[in-house]
């Protein structure tokens, strides 16, 4: 019973059920793999968004960042993947389409991003970076 307890309790992403979940920031259900997102917070409660905006603007908007275990963002290459936000490259493209329409993808790493801004075109960010680009 008690190993039962200690694993509910545990604190760790989840697999998001696509077509099933619906983003914490809009009720949109979660479909796009390529641009969902998710966080845990240190009790270990775990929230889902149909796009990496989304994400970004609800721990914006509640000033979240350090009641966070994991912010984890779809790597754009892999879809499905979740990937560290803090660690990950942004690109904003408007040639690449994401669900509400901030045009925001994720790479795991700059290098990927960096072959995806040749071909279409935007601007490449750090987390940092990304944060004060969609706060404006």
């Amino acid at each position: 019973v008690l190993f039962v307890l200690l694993m509910a309790c545990e604190v760790k992403p989840k697999e998001i059920n696509y077509g099933l979940d619906h983003c914490h920031h809009c009720d949109m259900t979660v479909v796009d793999r390529t641009h969902a997102a998710e966080y845990v917070t240190k009790k270990g409660r775990v929230y889902v968004f149909d796009a990496i905006e989304c994400l970004i603007w609800d721990i914006m908007e509640n000033d979240l960042e350090q009641q966070l275990a994991f912010i984890l963002v779809a790597d754009f290459n892999d879809p499905g993947n979740l990937v560290n936000a803090g660690e990950a490259t942004y690109l904003i493209s408007a040639r690449i389409k994401s669900p509400m329409g901030a045009n925001l993808s994720a790479f795991k790493t700059r290098d990927d991003a960096s072959i995806v801004v040749v071909q279409s075109g935007g601007e490449l960010y750090d987390w940092e970076g990304i944060k004060r680009a969609l706060k404006k």
